[in-house]
């Protein structure tokens, strides 16, 4: 009897501790870490992929018929205006060259002495005026020839570098046939698409942003040397993807980039009146975005946000929350819905800063 109001009695004042237990943690409170949201300026970041093209770039192609007897340059080589690329064997078009030029001699003494008769009254006015038909004739059969005969010799129409040479020496070539192409890359071209609404915010924001600079981020992921510029916009908009071309001019004096290329044009758009976040503060179900506020009464709630931009380390906010509205910045995954909470403020400037510097 007296060992069951002994157990009796342990079994009581252990479940009067352990109902003083979780009255206590019920109203233990967890200190958080808060911060409120502020509004202002900043700018959002936007790449685009692009196609990189040069300035000028040509294939250069035979005029004539012929074997070739002369390569002067070599693929990959920097070449000046005019510089002599190739020749085709002359020697037929030289002959044709001394054939129309004694024609042309002899075209020449025929009208002498027409003209000679004429004057005379041996020959009429009209036989001393075919005879001068004939010599016209005979220097335009001439000055084509001397052409044909240029069309051996192959010149680069302005300077640039030489790209493959797929014919060698000896190989028989025909007329329009590719010898190699030729690219002037002192200055690059950057072909990318917009989207409508990037355009139209692009359009809006160009006074605010004072110029039309715009970056290059190269296929390794480095940011190229020099700033580019845009310098064209198509005149209509893409019906089957909703987008317009743009084109920027980037200079390329060290000639590091080349036709062909691939790239991500880089456009910073500035936002005027911007709500921020850092993103480590928000957290996501079934792609929403949420935050845990924190009301006057010091109770978290999650609230929906929508994202207007997402920069590195820091949302921007289209709706959901207001500008001075606290929320919990750190340990979002150990708060619960209306949990009272003890918020130990974080000024959202010095947050930003550390996350810029992070970010860096």
């Amino acid at each position: 009897m007296k060992k069951n109001l002994v157990l009796a009695s342990v079994i009581a004042l252990l479940i009067l501790s352990s109902c003083t237990t979780k009255k206590e943690e019920k109203e233990e409170v967890v200190k958080f870490t808060t911060t409120k949201a502020i509004v202002m300026d900043t700018i959002s970041t936007k790449e685009y992929v692009s196609q990189i093209n040069s300035i000028k770039n040509i294939e250069i192609r035979s005029q004539e018929k012929g074997f070739l007897q002369n390569i002067y340059v070599n693929e990959g080589q920097f070449v000046k205006a005019g510089q002599v690329l190739f020749r085709i064997m002359p020697k037929a078009y030289e002959a044709e060259v001394l054939k129309t030029k004694s024609e042309a001699k002899a075209a020449e003494i025929e009208l002498q002495n027409a003209k000679m008769l004429a004057d005379k009254n041996i020959i009429s006015k009209s036989e001393q005026a075919l005879a001068q038909a004939k010599l016209e004739q005979a220097k335009a059969e001439l000055a084509l020839s001397k052409l044909h005969l240029s069309f051996t010799e192959i010149k680069a129409p302005f300077s640039g570098i030489i790209d493959r040479i797929p014919k060698k020496l000896g190989s028989l070539i025909d007329e329009g046939e590719l010898l190699t192409s030729l690219s002037d890359n002192s200055q690059m071209y950057a072909y990318f698409n917009v989207s409508e609404v990037d355009y139209l915010n692009y359009q809006t924001h160009m006074k605010d942003r004072g110029n039309s600079e715009v970056a290059l981020k190269m296929a390794n992921n480095e940011l190229f040397n020099s700033k580019g510029k845009i310098e064209v916009i198509e005149g209509e908009f893409d019906n089957e993807t909703g987008n317009i071309a743009f084109r920027a001019t980037f200079p390329n004096p060290e000639k590091l980039l080349r036709n062909g290329e691939t790239g991500k044009v880089v456009i910073n758009f500035p936002i005027k009146n911007a709500i921020i976040i850092p993103q480590k503060a928000t957290y996501e179900i079934q792609d929403q975005k949420y935050v845990f506020v924190v009301g006057k009464d010091g109770i978290a709630r999650s609230r929906n946000i929508k994202i207007a931009y997402e920069l590195p380390d820091i949302y921007i906010v289209e709706s959901g929350l207001n500008e001075g509205e606290n929320f919990i910045l750190d340990g979002i995954q150990k708060v619960k819905e209306d949990q009272k909470v003890n918020a130990e403020f974080k000024d959202t400037k010095k947050v930003l800063q550390s996350l810029k510097l992070k970010a860096d």
